[in-house]
């Protein structure tokens, strides 16, 4: 069986715009590639929870009838996308990544993001995998199956977690975007072991009704693309019908107007030498092209280790109901069951400490911004493991905190912020590079990560499975 091309990685978003409005390219033939990959590359790589192939082409082939009347509904419109599987997407029922029956307590109403998407004429191909209850950030899952990280096809690496189908459907080539959300790190991880541009928005700007909760103070959704313009593109495509005129598109920003803060502590703590080598180099190139650097201290920034498991677990219970937990324990994954049951001895007046701490934490970190345009630091501290070496408990552990370690503090602190592609190791898998913004200004985020990704080299992307596919 032949495979055919993806029909929107080597055009980006824009281009694929475009390829649609010169009838170069129809909407139906998009998806029609896409459904064709995924009928070949899905079993191996099992990023899909659920293809929607019939609703796909249908919608496709609405889009393309609306073009061909004169009606345009923007940039989006006719392309291809995924969603995480805890939206509520009509005529599909959503799992949250779990094998217990929630769709009661989900319910059937689209919320604001998906009508958003649709209204922009996303086609939405199908959900993907997900870690059971977005409660991990390996994207190791017993409940409904591990996705393969196509970045080697001879090992089965972590894909990063819990959006862990997201990055995989995009890296290979089997979308044009990928949704998924955000609690501490849920975009940002799979997208950098993905090779990928993640965009973590601000907590609130993009509301959540109609998705699975997991802790609401710092859910958000986010964006997987290939490049910071794709990102840039569909961000403020949605954001225009959500919030309208909430965040002006940004003008475009060159190196030389920005002041980079490079943490002194604590996020270069326990980071592989690769990695701190490809850091070191971007901070070099940028450096080279006029960009001002100078080190930050960020504050308080171990309040994250404390808030987190203690603030999941706990919400997570107050909305599965802990005799419903207790019910139906045995289905859940043994690692996030382990980790929910400590959620049933947290006092209450516990919790509003750690809370009062965060809410004085984000205060006391916020005046960071008057001094530098974002904070940049190596996204995970070492690039993708094997599956395998998740079998020793230690292990595992390490893995998990080692990949949450720089990428919660952006919930911590309600910042926005974006990884992008920094090149590869010796072993050709991905490293990833984070910027954080101060929240509520993800318009000059992606400005920013735009003017810095172009000094990098591209990260070569992978051929999933090449010669396993087609023999």
């Amino acid at each position: 069986m032949n495979l055919p091309s993806d029909p929107v990685a080597s055009l980006g978003i824009a281009g694929f715009a475009d390829a649609l409005r010169r009838g170069d390219i129809t909407s139906e033939q998009a998806v029609s590639a896409y459904l064709a990959r995924i009928e070949i590359l899905d079993p191996l790589v099992c990023a899909y929870e659920t293809v929607d192939a019939t609703r796909a082409l249908a919608t496709a082939r609405a889009m393309d009838m609306l073009l061909a009347n004169g009606v345009d509904l923007g940039p989006l419109m006719g392309l291809p996308v995924s969603v995480k599987d805890l939206f509520v997407v009509d005529g599909i029922t959503p799992h949250a990544g779990s094998n217990l029956p929630l769709q009661d307590k989900l319910g059937t109403h689209e919320g604001t993001f998906i009508r958003a998407l649709k209204s922009s004429g996303c086609v939405i191909l199908g959900t993907t995998r997900m870690v059971e209850f977005a409660l991990g950030i390996t994207g190791h899952s017993e409940s409904r199956g591990t996705p393969w990280n196509p970045w080697d096809d001879q090992q089965h690496r972590l894909p990063g977690g819990s959006s862990s189908g997201a990055g995989v459907a995009l890296a290979s080539g089997l979308c044009g975007l990928s949704i998924g959300s955000d609690t501490g790190g849920s975009v940002r991880v799979p997208a950098a072991m993905c090779g990928l541009f993640g965009l973590k928005t601000t907590v609130s700007l993009w509301p959540t009704d109609g998705a699975f909760p997991l802790e609401p103070n710092t859910d958000s959704i986010g964006l997987l693309t290939r490049t910071a313009q794709d990102a840039s593109i569909a961000f403020h495509a949605l954001n225009d019908r959500i919030n309208p005129s909430s965040q002006p598109h940004q003008t475009p920003i060159t190196p030389d107007q920005l002041t980079l803060g490079v943490p002194d502590h604590y996020f270069l703590e326990g980071v592989d030498s690769e990695m701190k080598i490809a850091f070191d180099r971007a901070l070099s190139v940028f450096k080279g092209n006029g960009a001002k650097q100078t080190h930050v201290h960020v504050p308080d920034v171990d309040g994250r280790e404390r808030y987190f498991p203690v603030a999941m677990p706990a919400h997570l219970l107050a909305w599965l109901g802990e005799e419903f937990f207790l019910k139906h324990k045995e289905l859940i994954d043994p690692i996030i069951r382990a980790r929910i049951d400590k959620g049933i001895d947290i006092k209450a007046h516990y919790y509003l400490t750690l809370e009062e701490e965060r809410h004085c934490h984000i205060e006391a970190a916020q005046p960071l911004f008057d001094q530098v345009d974002v904070i940049v630091s190596p996204t995970t501290q070492a690039p993708p493991q094997k599956l395998s070496e998740l079998e020793n408990p230690d292990m595992a552990m390490q893995a998990a905190m080692g990949m949450t370690r720089n990428t919660q503090p952006a919930n911590y602190f309600d910042w926005c912020a974006v990884t992008l592609p920094m090149g590869t190791n010796s072993g050709g898998l991905p490293l990833g590079l984070q910027l954080n913004g101060p929240g509520n200004n993800d318009s000059r985020l992606l400005a920013i990560s735009v003017a810095l990704e172009a000094l990098l080299d591209p990260a070569p992307q992978p051929k999933p499975f090449r010669g396993h596919t087609l023999r």
